[in-house]
């Protein structure tokens, strides 16, 4: 019913630039807090960026300059613009939300199913 659909990951050379994106999907009354993570091979999970919905922004400290996370509230969506991509940003980066579906209202969190980014020559 609810969920979240990410979508910009793909292939890019070092030194590139990519733009994830992030949209909620079904009846939902309220989005809170979004953000990105990411996941490297044999690695957990970590930040990369959260943002509030009054725009509050949070990194991680080593992506701080390098990357750039934004919302568009009219529209449900996060972004993260991902800039002098490097070999070790490789990962699957994954959307996540407090959303408020209609059917509960309850303000739950969400994951996205995970985008690819491979950063290559």
């Amino acid at each position: 019913q609810v969920q979240l659909v990410e979508s910009g990951g793909g292939l890019v050379q070092p030194g590139g630039s990519l733009r994830l994106s992030c949209a909620t999907s079904g009846s939902i009354s309220e989005v809170g807090t979004m953000g990105w993570y990411r996941q490297a091979p044999g690695k957990q999970r970590e930040l990369v960026a959260i943002i509030s919905r009054r725009g509050n922004t949070n990194y991680a400290d080593s992506l701080k300059g390098r990357f750039t996370i934004s919302r568009d509230n009219a529209k449900n969506t996060v972004y993260l613009q991902m800039n002098s991509l490097k070999p070790e940003d490789t990962a699957v980066y994954y959307c996540n939300a407090d959303l408020r579906a209609v059917l509960t209202m309850v303000l739950k969190n969400y994951w996205g199913q995970g985008t690819q980014v491979t950063v290559s020559s």
